[in-house]
């Protein structure tokens, strides 16, 4: 008899255990899984989820800080925590993004964390030509950006490749 047995280890690594017919057990592939801190205004809720849906089934572990965080959890800390352990950071960019304190919170944060280098990912939503660039800090200005428009799932092949590559 010959099976596949997939799992976690303690630090999110997938591991592929393959036995078959005439052989013993053996670890075949090991992945690691990246953590990424999804960042956007909470108008933008409905598409964040939707972006937080599509990172996951690309294989990316996706923290959303209004989602995975219960009433009466200590959710400033909470979000520190998650900044902490991420190790890439999507920030969705809209009119209400660039103007939201915790959306520039966590854009600091992340140009100033060694985790998170050359992993800041920032997410125009709509037309770039529309967008208040001059709004954006200007060390995000300067960093390629990512569109994205409002599709159903969205269309976020590129981004999880760009994540994945610096992996």
């Amino acid at each position: 008899m010959s099976f596949v047995l997939r799992l976690f280890d303690h630090r999110g690594s997938l591991v592929s255990i393959v036995s078959g017919r005439d052989s013993p057990p053996r670890v075949c592939y090991v992945a690691r899984t990246m953590k990424v801190f999804l960042s956007y205004a909470h108008d933008d809720a409905d598409l964040a989820g939707r972006v937080c849906k599509a990172l996951a089934n690309s294989g990316l572990d996706v923290t959303d800080p209004d989602r995975d965080h219960l009433p009466g959890e200590n959710w400033a800390g909470e979000v520190a925590r998650a900044l902490e352990e991420s190790e890439a950071m999507v920030v969705l960019l809209t009119p209400a993004a660039v103007s939201s304190p915790d959306v520039k919170r966590n854009i600091e944060y992340a140009l100033g964390a060694k985790n998170y280098s050359n992993r800041l990912i920032p997410v125009v939503v709509g037309d770039r030509e529309h967008f208040p660039a001059a709004e954006v800090p200007w060390i995000v200005r300067r960093m390629p950006w990512f569109e994205l428009h409002d599709t159903e799932p969205p269309k976020i092949e590129p981004i999880a490749e760009a994540i994945l590559s610096h992996a």
